[in-house]
């Protein structure tokens, strides 16, 4: 088995070089196809490992090499292949194929081709490294590995000049400059990866933490010995590691980067940002659950700002009128339903969450790709409208994403999503269930509005008169979205066996509702959603317009518009502020102390340097003149320090 631990590990990495050694070339459409075809591979090797895992129920483990050896300090690379992290290559392999796929018709057109697979094919060698490590060193370059990659792509297209601001985006009645009002992929590169990186310093001091109580920084060394320290130390672990998840997973208040990351190619949001990347602080979490166990305290923290962004974000999504940032608040809030699970001690139901929430997010963003090429890249939905009949087979799977995401009864959102509301009910969380109960509505809404909108309506892109000719896009990209849909439809199915299979490895959580309560509660989340869905339904299926003038006039909806003025307090109360203090920092202490300082010792220096020149002269009268004077100043001061004793 350990062949094919190599296999599903390394073939990313062999497509990413192969695709670096065009990445200065023209387009070449083999790296496209080579680098789908390693991850491919890399599937097949990462179902078959989670086949024997779940048949034998045998956990491969093994030292790669000496990684680490400085002193006391030895830390291996190595591999672990349980039923978390197979769990996690299947759901990473899967889509990262899928989306490999997509993309060779996404970038037909990029001068950049080769460049794109290179770095996507380099994201998920490290996502792979992040699931398969043994230890949390090994998890941590991984994680950090992802963040380059995630820049490299948020980035893709760093030429790109600032884009206006999205119809969606006031501006702020604060300020007559709204910071947001103009996003470049630099930009939001730059805004994504400095975020992480202070996020990721507290992840880092967690991780140290670790090593200096225990020793070890092996998973199953520190998880059987957390219980040996103090309850304060263990709390300080916990605090410290979940920053880094929050900051990964995009949680408040590290929550506007994912939104602003959506200026990077489609599939790149597809891939990173809805389905691998941004679920890596859930797994961390998960993975680290003995950890999160003992300090009860700090889970229901986690469990009550999951709560908080997942009607946080949903709430924004409502009014978004830029596709992806629909998308892109939805798969916030379906980060923020994980968090609540996994802090209420139920890390199985998140980790099922997570792999449902995965395909059909997944191919939501793949069918706003297709939308995109489709459109000439326009992205307002308002701009849209009566694309069904031009575009089926994505209408259809689009459709059937949304319906998974809202949780319609049999698909795999609702089976994932039913489970954890009723473990916040169980566990006596009511104002937790009532949040999540209340965001379950908005996101059937929210979904079938942007469905309405973009597929069904008046050809509102006729009426402007834009020159648009949608089309469907190629038969291999939709073939490489049907598996990611079809998944979204059947994944749920399996919940039984999955809770047998994934609680081998983690806790045995049940909700603690009666069967009656808990098909009550199903009821009455089928009902919201059921309501939100039909709602969207009725307002838009005859000419798609949104809210009148009126209500987009009022306060809420301005709040709700710009991001309830966070990225404006972000930018007044903390960006310029800082940038103030960079900038009387460098003048003021920088320029006229450091500086000063040290030029002025290099000025005396070379001043005392010109005035000793004077002696070299090269005239030996001159020379016995001078060391004769220094032969009397010594005799002098000899003279002086000797009477003195």
């Amino acid at each position: 088995m350990e062949n094919y631990v190599f296999v599903a590990l390394f073939a990313p990495l062999v497509g990413s070089l192969f695709a670096a050694l065009f990445g200065n070339s023209q387009k070449i459409q083999i790296t496209g196809i080579v680098t789908s075809a390693l991850l491919a591979v890399s599937l097949i090797a990462s179902i078959n490992l989670a086949y024997h895992i779940f048949s034998t129920g045998e956990i491969i483990h093994f030292s790669l090499l000496d990684w680490i050896v400085l002193g006391n300090v030895n830390i291996p690379f190595g591999i672990v292949v349980d039923q978390v992290s197979v769990t996690m290559m299947v759901v990473v392999t899967m889509v990262s194929t899928m989306v490999h796929i997509h993309s060779n018709g996404y970038m037909d057109h990029d001068k950049s081709f080769n460049r794109f697979f290179s770095y996507l094919s380099a994201f998920v060698f490290s996502m792979m490294i992040l699931v398969m490590s043994d230890n949390f060193a090994g998890l941590f370059i991984g994680w950090e590995g992802v963040g380059l990659c995630s820049w490299l792509l948020i980035g893709f297209w760093y030429d790109k000049a600032d884009v206006k601001a999205s119809d969606d985006i006031e501006k702020s009645p604060f300020s007559t400059l709204s910071p947001y009002s103009s996003i470049s992929p630099a930009y939001a590169a730059n805004e994504a990866f400095i975020m992480n990186r202070v996020a990721d310093l507290g992840m880092l001091i967690g991780i140290f933490l670790i090593y200096w109580n225990l020793g070890t920084l092996q998973y199953d060394a520190v998880f059987a010995n957390i219980n040996t320290l103090t309850h304060g130390t263990i709390v300080a672990i916990a605090i410290f590691l979940f920053i880094g998840a929050m900051g990964k997973s995009a949680q408040f208040p590290f929550n506007t980067w994912l939104a602003n990351a959506m200026e990077g190619p489609t599939p790149v949001s597809a891939l990173i940002h809805a389905a691998t990347m941004v679920t890596a602080g859930v797994y961390l979490v998960i993975r680290a659950n003995e950890i999160f166990t003992a300090v009860p305290e700090v889970g229901y923290f986690i469990a009550c700002l999951g709560a908080f962004v997942a009607i946080f974000a949903a709430s924004q999504a409502l009014v978004a009128t830029n596709m992806k940032k629909i998308i892109a608040y939805s798969t916030l809030s379906q980060l923020g339903y994980m968090f609540v699970a996994a802090g209420l001690g139920a890390y199985w139901i998140a980790l099922f969450h997570l792999a449902t929430h995965a395909f059909f997010k997944s191919v939501l963003f793949l069918g706003a790709g297709n939308v995109m090429h489709a459109m000439n890249d326009e992205i307002n939905i308002k701009r849209m409208g009566g694309l069904k009949k031009h575009m089926p087979y994505t209408a259809l799977i689009m459709t059937v994403a949304s319906a998974a995401l809202a949780g319609f009864p049999l698909l795999a959102g609702f089976y994932s999503k039913e489970l954890i509301l009723a473990s916040a009910f169980g566990e006596h969380a009511y104002l937790l269930w009532a949040t999540l109960w209340v965001t379950a509505g908005l996101t059937a809404f929210y979904s079938f509005r942007l469905v309405m909108y973009v597929f069904h309506g008046r050809e509102t892109h006729k009426d402007l008169d834009l020159g648009y000719h949608p089309h469907e896009s190629y038969g291999y990209v939709i073939a490489a979205m049907t598996p990611l849909a079809i998944l979204a439809v059947i994944t749920g199915w399996w919940e039984h066996e999955f809770m047998e299979f994934i609680t081998i490895a983690l806790p045995a959580f049940h909700p603690h509702v009666t069967d009656s309560t808990n098909l009550m509660l199903m009821i009455v989340t089928i009902s919201v959603s059921l309501f939100g869905m039909g709602f969207a339904y009725f307002k838009f299926k005859k000419d798609g317009k949104y809210y009148g003038e009126a209500m987009q006039n009022t306060f809420v909806y301005k709040l709700l518009a710009n991001q309830y003025y966070f990225p404006h307090f972000i930018e007044n109360y903390i960006n310029k502020p800082y940038l103030a203090l960079a900038r009387f920092s460098w003048k003021e202490i920088d320029m006229k102390m450091i500086d000063a300082i040290v030029d002025g010792i290099a000025g005396l220096i070379y001043g005392g340097g010109e005035a000793s020149r004077t002696v070299q002269t090269g005239n030996l009268s001159k020379a016995l003149k001078l060391m004769t004077m220094g032969i009397v100043v010594l005799l002098i001061l000899v003279l002086i320090f000797s009477s003195t004793k």
